[in-house]
């Protein structure tokens, strides 16, 4: 049985942990012949959007052939996904199942005509949008999101299986925005690459890292990641929130990148001692990382190193936001409802204080994050849904 995943809405960076990543290399090892067919775009050495000059094929780092597709020449190609080659390079990989990783892309129309011409395909179309990252201005909202968009959903939905939201604000994008059916939709998490999660156990790692940073066995360290901007500024709180708790074993590491204008603000914080920021990692480092640390915090808007670090099984602190409390297992995290440096402060010290709250969370993160975050059983149950349609 063969699965082409499509990946021309957006980017698709090779050796990244996202969904259209982990879900292909688990569902060849779950014994499904697997292709990529992906746009130009992808991620630089900074973690900045960048592009390939031209388009190739070529076998990524979980053995998966890969197709990159040049957009065409006119005008406004890029911006709304026009693509050369694209329903030949549909027909030349004769899938049984297209995996399409959101519908936001003109070409769509590609899919439709093939599936159209060969109706024993099913279709699956996974939707990564949401309103806080999609239609946050006017413009966006209702030309591109309910017009341009909905349409690309709407053509694709009569010969769609099943419309996977990635979190339940994006199912709800799915029915509210572009007008798909709730009972053509379900809830498909991201999560945790299931080797590197254990790969990361390695004991060796944790005391490396610990060892490179200063980090003594009786020290509590918190890590946080991920892009520090404009959207994300609360990590400035967090740093600001550690720098006050007067406790010497707190240890604070941030890692990724940061933009010009913050540079400044964050390097304010960092004493090389309680507070260190090691720069831009490679996401299969994260894991490591993660791994060490007693407690993560994500005080700002939501990432999928959320889903990585609940399939690791690491206590939590998270900004609440509507449509992402499936992260909270039972337990495992706590939400931050405020954008202040006070509140931070003050859920940190609770978890320091309180040792019997802070081992249920581990407890709790441990037993069900892992079960329920793990790419291994996600990549299963998406194919449970592919078998049973077939």
């Amino acid at each position: 049985m063969k699965v082409l995943h499509i990946c021309l809405a957006s980017f698709y960076i090779d050796n990244f942990s996202y969904q259209e990543n982990l879900l292909p290399k688990y569902h060849k090892k779950l014994g499904l012949d697997v292709e990529i067919l992906a746009s130009l775009q992808t991620f630089d050495a900074n973690g900045n959007i960048s592009y390939f000059e031209k388009g190739r094929e070529y076998i990524n780092e979980n053995g998966i052939p890969v197709k990159r597709l040049e957009f065409k020449k006119a005008k406004g190609s890029r911006k709304f996904r026009l693509y050369e080659g694209t329903y030949s390079s549909i027909s030349k990989s004769k899938p049984d199942i297209i995996f399409i990783h959101g519908c936001q892309f003109l070409d769509i129309k590609e899919v439709v005509r093939f599936v159209r011409q060969h109706p024993h395909i099913k279709v699956f179309v996974d939707n990564h949008a949401d309103f806080s990252n999609s239609a946050r201005n006017w413009l966006s909202k209702n030309i591109l999101h309910k017009i341009i968009w909905k349409y690309c959903a709407k053509i694709i939905a009569p010969y769609t299986t099943k419309f996977y939201g990635v979190l339940p604000a994006r199912v709800s994008f799915l029915e509210n925005v572009y007008g798909i059916p709730r009972d053509q939709i379900e809830l498909l998490v991201m999560g945790a690459d299931d080797e590197k999660v254990e790969e990361a156990q390695n004991q060796r790692y944790k005391q490396g890292i610990r060892q490179e940073f200063n980090i003594k066995d009786d020290d509590f360290l918190i890590v946080t990641g991920g892009k520090i901007d404009k959207a994300k500024t609360q990590t400035l709180y967090l740093m600001e929130a550690v720098n006050k708790i007067k406790k010497e074993n707190l240890k604070l590491i941030v890692f990724g990148s940061i933009i010009n204008e913050m540079k400044e603000e964050v390097m304010k914080f960092v004493d090389g001692k309680k507070i260190q920021y090691i720069g831009w990692i490679q996401a299969e480092e994260s894991y490591k990382y993660f791994a060490v640390a007693d407690l993560v915090v994500f005080p700002g808007r939501h990432s999928v190193f959320w889903e990585q670090v609940a399939g690791q099984g690491i206590p939590m602190i998270v900004k609440y936001w509507d449509g992402t409390t499936h992260i909270d297992v039972g337990g495992n995290c706590q939400f931050l409802y405020e954008d202040s440096v006070g509140e931070i402060k003050e859920k940190i010290n609770n978890i320091l204080i309180d040792k019997s709250m802070y081992k249920n969370m581990k407890l709790i993160a441990e037993k069900h994050g892992m079960e329920q975050f793990s790419y291994q059983k996600i990549a299963q149950r998406s194919i449970e849904e592919i078998t049973k349609k077939l």
